[in-house]
């Protein structure tokens, strides 16, 4: 029997600022029958997580610490990993693309097991620069370049 698979983009980043731009990019991403995948917790993650949510998607988050309450209200499925940073590769791998969304040290780790993987990642105008990461000028606009990458 054949199954399909829905695509899966794993939102990164961080910092309160950028979060609702995350919400549009989860929303955006929720619409095109993508799942989305964070790191589970606040901020950017909380803000792909709820936009994922209110636009009829699945969500999927991927702790750093062993207990599984600790993800956003938002998390549909949870995996508490209990290795901390060292998660960041598993939300990195468990994307068909990447959308990185402001962020930090963290946040250029996960871009790096990404390219690393081959994963497509795409960087909201105003992430950490990173050669050869795509950059896109609104959420729209990465979730596009995302998926164009996945057609």
């Amino acid at each position: 029997m054949l199954t399909t698979v829905a695509w899966q983009v794993s939102v990164i980043g961080s910092g309160a600022a950028w979060e609702e731009a995350a919400e549009e990019i989860g929303r955006l991403l929720a619409e095109r029958g993508c799942v989305v995948v964070t790191g589970g917790l606040g901020e950017v993650m909380e803000g792909a997580h709820r936009g994922a949510k209110r636009g009829g998607g699945t969500t999927i988050a991927i702790l750093p610490g062993e207990d599984r309450n600790a993800a956003n209200a938002w998390a549909d499925h949870v995996v508490a990993t209990g290795i901390g940073h060292a998660r960041n590769l598993a939300v990195a791998a468990s994307g068909d693309a990447v959308i990185a969304v402001g962020g930090s040290w963290g946040t250029l780790a996960e871009i790096a097991f990404a390219r690393r993987l081959g994963r497509p990642v795409v960087a909201l105008e105003g992430t950490p620069a990173v050669e050869g990461v795509e950059v896109a000028a609104s959420p729209a606009d990465a979730v596009e370049r995302a998926l164009r990458h996945l057609e």
